[in-house]
């Protein structure tokens, strides 16, 4: 668990998406547990309701609201629901996406377009229905959760890095566009991370961690503490920044 304080985030309400499982999920808890009243979105149900109980055992607030998230029209109604079950957010985190690695000559229309409504369209609607509320009131943080290949180039992961390439860009973006009317915005670019998602790439993933100066997978709880860090006051002079949380692997 973490070790900062638990009330930091206190009096404030949280939207992540993605967040049935893996880092989405742990990003949740981490939330919750500083005091963060938080909004579960996922497209499982059952995996949802089973965050927002483990959430309430441990003494926090949270709810979950099921999203197929795909374009403008889903992104703003997850906003829309969001605000009324919690209020006004004043901490997204944008972690819903999806990674299918491959070589660029077999990927279809359809994977590309799939891909880029995930990963890229859905972040920036959510931004443009909840920024300008929280600019209207001079507060609000912004985590956006992208990837380590992002920043190089990796045979097999033109697409999905791509698409978070172009997440890092809005970040930076954002953080001028809002960032003077009170809104943080930056990003946390994790590395290789064993999740329930990652599992099906089996020695692929420890491979992966290899080439780091770490060695080894980050758990998701690694990749959540970097996140409510953001979030928080804590980070409150970090704006478009892109934080590394990958064991150190841009660094080599």
């Amino acid at each position: 668990m973490s070790s900062s304080t638990p009330w930091e985030l206190s009096g404030t309400s949280a939207l992540v998406t993605g967040a049935t499982s893996g880092i989405g999920k742990a990003t949740a808890m981490a939330l919750a547990e500083h005091g963060a009243r938080v909004v579960v979105s996922g497209r499982d149900e059952v995996r949802g309701e089973q965050v927002v109980k483990e959430i309430r055992a441990a003494g926090g607030q949270a709810y979950f609201v099921r999203a197929e998230l795909h374009d403008e029209a889903s992104a703003r109604a997850l906003a829309a629901r969001a605000t009324e079950l919690v209020g006004p957010i004043d901490v997204l985190v944008n972690n819903a996406g999806i990674y299918p690695f491959g070589p660029t000559e077999q990927t279809t229309q359809q994977d590309f377009d799939a891909v880029y409504d995930v990963n890229v369209k859905v972040p920036f609607f959510l931004v443009a229905a909840l920024a300008p509320e929280m600019a209207g009131r001079g507060r609000g943080a912004i985590v956006n959760v992208t990837t380590v290949v992002a920043q190089f180039g990796l045979a097999g992961m033109a697409l999905y890095g791509s698409s978070k390439a172009a997440l890092e860009l809005l970040t930076k973006s954002w953080a001028a566009e809002y960032g003077p009317r009170g809104v943080r915005i930056n990003a946390v670019s994790p590395g290789p991370t064993r999740t329930e998602g990652t599992e099906e790439m089996g020695d692929n993933l420890d491979a992966l961690a290899a080439a780091a100066p770490a060695g080894r997978p980050a758990c998701p709880q690694e990749i959540a503490d970097s996140i409510v860090f953001l979030a928080s006051q804590r980070s409150s002079f970090v704006h478009g920044a892109i934080l590394p949380v990958d064991g150190g692997r841009v660094a080599v």
